[in-house]
């Protein structure tokens, strides 16, 4: 069983830091929501390490080549693959916001499991790389 306490304090607006707080209130913004999950709270011991993570999460996240419910499957196949229940949790809220039904989510975990069990075969295997995916 681990130790689901956390390791640092989650940070209430009240205690947050100027520039922490000015984080919280840019998350409801861009969220369009009154609410600050756990993760930022706990991040806001460190503003440095919050204005860094926030900004870059914006800016990776936001508009970009790829649609927004993409990049939600790819971070919960990450998340389950590094075996983060608070990344898969918030991740697959964030992805049935956006459209993702339990169907879906079935597939993805599907697929998740395929290609993590595939890659566990060709790491064993060692198979040289085809000339036409080089």
């Amino acid at each position: 069983m681990t130790d689901a306490r956390p390791l640092l304090p989650l940070v209430s607006d009240a205690e947050a830091d100027p520039r922490a707080q000015a984080v919280f209130d840019d998350i409801r913004a861009v969220r369009k929501t009154d609410r600050v999950n756990n993760f930022w709270r706990a991040l806001a011991n460190d503003p440095d390490g919050l204005e860094r993570t926030w900004a870059e999460v914006k800016a990776v996240m936001g508009e970009g080549a790829l649609d927004p419910l993409v990049k939600e499957l790819v971070y919960i196949a990450v998340s389950v693959t590094n075996g983060c229940e608070y990344c898969i949790r918030s991740h697959s809220a964030a992805a049935r916001a956006k459209g993702l039904d339990d169907a879906g989510l079935a597939e993805l975990f599907a697929v998740i499991a395929l290609a993590n069990k595939t890659n566990a075969l060709v790491t064993g295997l060692r198979p040289p790389v085809d000339e036409a995916f080089r």
